[in-house]
């Protein structure tokens, strides 16, 4: 108990955190200061500035919460539901399933459109259910591998009277993401994934629909914590206190968003993806099937299907004692029978594809 951390240097290629780059931890080193502190506040408004661009917005109130990405899908969905609202939800894995979870909790009245996992929503499924508060997806469904196209959705939105939300915990800064292009309302991400940042804040955005939605509202929101309207006070309006930010996690935050604008945004996806092809190629090599279409294929994390004769546990164990390498397993319908391979942020490096393709040629059977 008296004795200091000492945390081995791991090989991050699960479905998140990445691997953060020494500049990020580095940044997090530095004193803290107070959160009204006026070098502070200027922090502020730099990582809210560089996430409109890696977001691809000019929304004014994109900020980052405080809580991993399911405190920012949690965040979007009770801020902008109320009891009795309808919400039509996509599942086609798990953090679909959480979306539902989280709005049926906010007292609305929530309708699926679901999908069979490993298969991308139907688009045009959501038509069929009539007007409705909110329509929600996920864009990248890491417990899949599938990625969905976002395209259709805000024509669909506007014929059902409803704003558009997006999960994009896992797509942030690793493939294609034009909030203001798509139309899209309300989205949320995570600072782990394609970030490269330490975990424990999410990114968000809100159009102006979205801020007028939640200027109606007829009910308080029922957290406290995540209400929108007391923390823009704090982020972009008077600077009002409502807590007390994770000042050192945001300063990892805004050294991981500085180098996804240095590498520049097109180039960063073209990184994730050229990563993702070789892996897939190498995979493909050792006799590994990979789950899903091409046309849906998840960039930043690749479901590989495990054949009979493969011992998941045992060989995701061998991976993390021998190589200090991690990959992570399948969830829900894919539990045991499936690995998930992330290449994501910093982690979405050749060294990182050939080591983990040596590692599993060596243990295949």
């Amino acid at each position: 108990m008296t004795k200091p951390l000492n945390v081995p240097e791991r090989i991050l290629m699960g479905p998140g955190p990445s691997n953060v780059p020494h500049s990020v931890l580095a940044a997090m080193a530095q004193p803290t200061l107070g959160h009204l502190d006026p070098v502070f506040l200027e922090i502020m408004n730099e990582i809210s500035a560089m996430l409109r661009t890696i977001f691809v917005t000019k929304n004014a109130l994109t900020m980052p919460m405080s809580g991993t990405g399911s405190a920012g899908m949690e965040t979007c969905l009770v801020n902008l539901l109320e009891p009795g609202d309808r919400a039509i939800i996509g599942v086609h894995g798990v953090f679909g399933a959480r979306m539902v979870e989280m709005a049926r909790r906010c007292g609305a009245e929530v309708i699926t459109v679901e999908a069979e996992w490993g298969k991308a929503l139907d688009p045009n499924e959501f038509r069929k259910h009539g007007e409705a508060k909110l329509i929600a997806v996920v864009h990248a469904e890491t417990s899949t591998g599938v990625l969905q196209d976002l395209a259709p959705f805000r024509a669909i939105a506007d014929e059902l009277g409803a704003l558009f939300v997006v999960d994009a915990v896992a797509s942030l800064g690793g493939v294609p993401l034009d909030v203001d292009g798509l139309g899209i309302d309300a989205v949320y991400s995570g600072s782990q994934k394609c970030l490269s940042g330490p975990p424990g804040v999410a990114p968000v955005s809100f159009s102006q629909r979205a801020l007028d939605a939640m200027a109606a509202r007829k009910t308080p929101v029922r957290s406290w914590y995540l209400d929108v309207s007391l923390i823009a006070q704090y982020w972009g309006g008077d600077r009002v206190y409502h807590h007390t930010a994770p000042i050192n996690t945001l300063y990892g935050l805004h050294e991981a968003c500085r180098l996804v604008c240095v590498e520049g945004l097109d180039a960063r996806i073209a990184r994730h993806r050229a990563m993702s092809d070789r892996l897939r190629t190498g995979l493909l090599e050792l006799g590994l099937n990979i789950a899903g279409d091409e046309s849906t294929r998840l960039h930043p994390v690749t479901l590989v299907l495990l054949a009979e004769g493969i011992d998941d546990l045992k060989i995701r164990r061998a991976l993390l004692n021998e190589y200090g390498l991690e990959i992570g397993g399948g969830l829900g319908a894919f539990k045991g029978k499936a690995w998930r391979i992330g290449l994501m942020g910093a982690s979405a490096t050749p060294k990182h594809v050939d080591v983990c393709l040596a590692a599993l040629r060596r243990m295949l059977p």
